[in-house]
């Protein structure tokens, strides 16, 4: 008996231990300068390392594979989720090259327009991504922008809802990111809902793979105040019975 009441506080304080560390979804839009030191300062509170990759001299075509370099430790690779031709372009002042990902499609907001979009499909798995968007909140509000990990539920990471409403210094131009800290991903998606717009995307890909429930301001799951009464519960039975065995 004495056994059996020993592995279940055992079992119910490793479920609080697992439980505490509850997944956490943030998201960043901000200027391309601040968004990305807000991106890295995420990564970093994390305990991680921030990879970037700056996006030069794409050839286009369906796919664009990315290999590993210094500050990308990752390999990886850009394409349309629903096939077709990507088109390298330029715009303002992004820090790299981009990519025409404009609004098209019809079906219910969000999903319908995913197509539209890219998708980046890494070799190791990875949690949070942010890169720089041009051209956008110029036409066609409501417009809203969308991160999904492995063709989950989308994220919002922007909504613009008249003319300039969204620009940063007078510019259309934008940095944003997503993390999901439940799990990691292989398969990640961006794209917009604001058809007719033109919209752009890449600049610098920056990435990460953060510990599941590292993000700062995690909190414990409904449910753990309980299990941890339960626990120590069946402690003070243990002890009780401990005692009375002497």
């Amino acid at each position: 008996m004495k056994f059996k009441l020993k592995a279940a506080v055992v079992g119910a304080v490793t479920a609080v231990a697992a439980l505490s560390a509850n997944a956490t979804i943030a998201t960043v839009f901000n200027s391309i300068s601040a968004g990305t030191t807000s991106f890295v300062s995420t990564v970093n509170g994390a305990g991680a390392i921030a990879a970037s990759d700056q996006l030069m001299d794409l050839a286009g075509g369906t796919s664009i594979s990315r290999g590993v370099t210094a500050t990308s430790p990752s390999a990886y690779t850009i394409s349309k989720p629903g096939g077709g031709s990507l088109s390298p372009t330029t715009y303002g002042s992004m820090t790299g090259e981009a990519l025409d990902i404009s609004p098209a499609g019809s079906g219910t907001n969000p999903i319908g327009y995913r197509n539209s979009g890219i998708q980046f499909n890494f070799t190791s798995a990875i949690n949070s991504i942010g890169f720089e968007v041009g051209d956008w909140g110029t036409c066609c509000q409501p417009s809203a922008l969308y991160i999904s990990f492995n063709n989950g539920t989308p994220i919002q990471v922007g909504n613009s809802l008249t003319f300039g409403d969204v620009f940063f210094d007078e510019l259309a131009e934008v940095f944003v990111a997503a993390f999901d800290d439940s799990s990691t991903f292989q398969n990640v998606q961006f794209w917009g809902d604001g058809v007719g717009e033109f919209l752009v995307a890449g600049g610098t890909i920056r990435y990460a793979t953060l510990d599941q429930g590292s993000l700062p301001g995690t909190v414990p799951e409904p449910g753990t105040a309980a299990l941890l009464g339960l626990a120590l519960l069946a402690a003070g039975v243990s002890r009780r019975r401990a005692k009375a065995g002497r």
